[in-house]
């Protein structure tokens, strides 16, 4: 892959528009796509099962949490229809884990973007904002392979799959584009506060156990409740739950509600990175 290798001012202004993101987005569509490409194979470059880890990894995820919480801590997802089998819990503790996995893949990667790409920053002509761009990407890919892991494993334990499954792109569509605002925050914020790195880890260690993926949200004492609903993460795993497992339609008030602060927030993550982004070449 090539690109050009003209100098440009990494000082000048920059558009924060939502035209001026689609328009980038469209004209970059190519390059986003190849550059996704080859972040997923050299994740896996020169491991002798290659892409195939992208599967091993989910089911391995999945045996080992099911077998500690079902086994170890007695945990049962008990109060829906009556099937409070292993089985049960582990789909169910799965989807948690796969909302849960794809945002904390973006956020934990996106305060390096640009500390780990100072050449597009300083030497070439790059479009630096479709950098976390390309780390959802690479989420997305894993997203789905898990995705098609949960599938296979709920229709060998219960012999058909829920017609609501295909749903799941418009639940998880909010929160791509929740993921994709805070990306070019923390991106930005990463430059000219190396602690983000770390703090952000902290964070996500919290979401996990803020967020209803080991437990529902009433085995909560109600007093905590509201923390947890407060967490991004909460709806969605709820939501997702309800197309691939329930079998029940998305909220759609909810998803559309959420869909307006995700979009506002994504605007302003670019808005913030476009306008910081001046500043990116001074640090570096």
């Amino acid at each position: 892959m090539t690109y050009p290798s003209s100098v440009v001012n990494p000082h000048a202004a920059q558009p924060t528009s939502l035209q001026a993101l689609g328009k980038s987005l469209w004209r970059n569509r190519q390059l986003i796509v190849q550059m996704t490409k080859r972040e997923v194979v050299g994740r896996y470059k020169g491991s002798a099962f290659g892409l195939a880890w992208s599967f091993f990894n989910p089911v391995l995820m999945l045996v080992v949490y099911t077998f500690v919480f079902s086994e170890i801590f007695k945990s049962r997802w008990g109060g829906v229809g009556g099937d409070d089998s292993k089985t049960q819990f582990a789909v169910v503790l799965f989807v948690g884990l796969l909302v849960l996995n794809l945002f904390n893949e973006v956020l934990n990667r996106a305060p390096g973007l640009i500390v780990g790409n100072i050449n597009y920053v300083k030497k070439v002509v790059f479009p630096i904002e479709i950098l976390p761009v390309i780390a959802i990407g690479a989420a997305l890919f894993h997203g789905l392979v898990s995705l098609g892991v949960l599938l296979v494993a709920f229709f060998v334990f219960n012999g058909y799959l829920q017609w609501t499954v295909f749903f799941i792109p418009l639940v998880l569509f909010p929160l791509i584009v929740l993921s994709m605002g805070l990306a070019w925050m923390l991106a930005s914020l990463g430059v000219f506060l190396r602690d983000v790195g770390q703090t952000i880890g902290i964070i996500s260690t919290v979401l996990m156990f803020l967020s209803p993926v080991f437990f529902p949200v009433d085995a909560l004492p109600e007093q905590f409740r509201p923390y947890m609903m407060a967490n991004p993460l909460t709806f969605i795993i709820e939501q997702a739950r309800e197309v691939l497992i329930w079998g029940h339609l998305p909220d759609w008030l909810g998803l559309g509600a959420y869909t307006l602060g995700a979009t506002a927030i994504a605007w302003a993550g670019y808005a913030w990175f476009q306008k910081t982004r001046k500043g990116f070449a001074d640090v570096l």
